[in-house]
């Protein structure tokens, strides 16, 4: 008799333990973390907020940092999403491999990458050779581009960000930024820095501009033509400075992440990508 009172108190015993481990792991599948981009950012807060309106048990945690933050994130196991305003760098792919990791590459978005300055700026446009001398440092003065006799202040994203590697190579021709520079931590802290300094400049998603700051035309013909930022310009392709917007996940967490990017590549998930400011993929 004991011995079968024994019996069923060590099986009752696994039973716990195995519905323990069971809803444990349904916690964790229920569980979803995306990390990197601050452009990507906003998209994915909004995205989190509305699927897990639609699915209550699914909890959906979005943190910024830079594109390198969130690759990092995904090599090192800490994140299922990294958000990225570029693709994957060669190194960063050999790091992946290393570590069995199958990285799959989804465009989410667009975003129109805007060049931007105080508010009470009298500059309205610039060439893009115009706009790497001054990231760059050879020019220093306002008045050199047509503006007022005043120094021009420097903003720009630390190199973690996906958006000062595009923002150097598409639009500084690789040339190296000035040692002037004032590199921030964030997107939000250059709007912020940008409406409080009258001399300054930076750049920005399409998603960031408020009416704290102004955005620049820009050319990319030397002058001949000048457009301005915005979802049409970026649709139609007449804006220079545009990029695709990404989320990169293992292969083996497919399951775990299908639900939400596909309501994120959806019809619904477009009109958000849309009310966030950035433009649709499909």
């Amino acid at each position: 008799m004991k011995k079968i009172i024994v019996s069923l108190f060590a099986l009752s015993l696994l039973f716990a333990c195995n519905g323990g481990q069971k809803g444990s792991q349904e916690s964790k599948s229920n569980n979803l973390s995306l990390k990197g981009s601050d452009t990507v950012l906003p998209l994915g807060q909004a995205t989190a907020e509305q699927f897990m309106k639609t699915n209550p048990g699914v909890s959906i945690s979005v943190v910024g940092g830079g594109s390198g933050t969130g690759v990092t994130a995904l090599i090192d196991g800490n994140t299922d999403i990294a958000m990225c305003s570029r693709d994957l760098k060669g190194e960063e792919k050999l790091k992946l491999k290393e570590k069995g990791i199958d990285a799959v590459v989804k465009s989410v978005a667009v975003d129109a990458l805007a060049v931007i300055v105080h508010k009470d700026n009298k500059v309205d446009q610039l060439t893009r050779e115009q706009i790497e001398k001054i990231f760059t440092g050879e020019i220093k003065n306002w008045k050199e581009v047509g503006g007022e006799d005043a120094e021009i202040v420097v903003y720009s994203r630390e190199n973690s960000s996906g958006t000062y590697e595009f923002f150097k190579e598409h639009v500084m021709d690789k040339k190296n930024y000035a040692s002037t520079v004032l590199n921030m931590p964030a997107t939000g802290a250059i709007v912020q820095s940008v409406s409080q300094t009258k001399g300054a400049i930076s750049y920005v998603g399409l998603a960031y501009l408020n009416a704290d700051t102004k955005a620049l035309k820009v050319s990319y013909d030397q002058g001949a033509t000048f457009t301005g930022p915005s979802m049409e310009s970026a649709k139609d392709k007449t804006y220079p400075i545009s990029r695709p917007l990404f989320y990169i996940y293992d292969s083996k967490s497919e399951a775990k992440v299908k639900a939400y990017l596909d309501f994120c590549l959806s019809a619904e998930g477009m009109k958000i990508v849309e009310t966030v400011g950035y433009i649709p993929v499909q």
